[in-house]
């Protein structure tokens, strides 16, 4: 089991692992903020195999399986289609627990701000990731993040056609931090977007 609640350690690369968000949102539900979920994914030798987020609040249940899509309440979902940033709506999340990355991540902000229709912060990135997979979000981004927040999600954007990476580019690995999900389209112009503000940064 692998979850901040259970053992916060590296995924194993051999067996089956469960890694478990219980409450993903936890300040959105005790303030009554209607954003907040649970997040289940199984892994078999290192590999994600299936995934489940549930919204509690509007009763949505999105899951996956390697191979077999990707659904919301048993119906198939898909990323979104949309190609013009100019009309996308991005996912985040702030890096309010390491704030040494606040540089970063504002000049990172400005640039996906002046380049899209808009920027949501809903507080569950399982959920975000969940909402790029049925298309309400076109793409999303966030420099800190746990395996228990993304493993389901991460999954459920993969099984829906969209891409998911670290900043980098490269396959996502639950033992990093950021990751950068979207349609294909839209992941490819957020990553190029991010690493235009990291280059930016890298100069002051």
């Amino acid at each position: 089991m692998l979850g901040e609640e259970l053992t916060p350690t590296a995924l194993s690369g051999n067996g089956i692992v469960v890694v478990a968000d219980p409450l993903d949102g936890t300040t959105n539900f005790l303030h009554g903020y209607p954003e907040y979920s649970v997040s289940i994914a199984i892994a078999r030798d290192g590999v994600l195999c299936a995934g489940v987020v549930l919204n509690v609040a509007r009763d949505e249940e999105f899951t996956a399986r390697r191979g077999a899509g990707a659904f919301m309440n048993g119906k198939r979902i898909k990323v979104s289609t949309l190609r013009e940033p100019a009309r996308a709506l991005i996912g985040t999340g702030f890096p309010f627990k390491t704030l040494e990355k606040l540089p970063l991540y504002l000049e990172q902000f400005s640039l996906v701000m002046r380049g899209t229709a808009g920027i949501r912060r809903a507080g569950s990135a399982a959920l975000d990731l969940s909402n790029v997979a049925c298309g309400r979000f076109d793409a999303f981004w966030e420099l800190v993040l746990a395996p228990w927040d993304v493993a389901a999600g991460i999954l459920m954007v993969q099984e829906a056609g969209g891409i998911t990476t670290d900043l980098n580019g490269n396959a996502p690995e639950l033992h990093a931090e950021a990751f950068v999900a979207g349609n294909p389209a839209m992941h490819a112009w957020l990553l190029q977007t991010l690493r235009r503000a990291n280059m930016s940064k890298g100069k002051d």
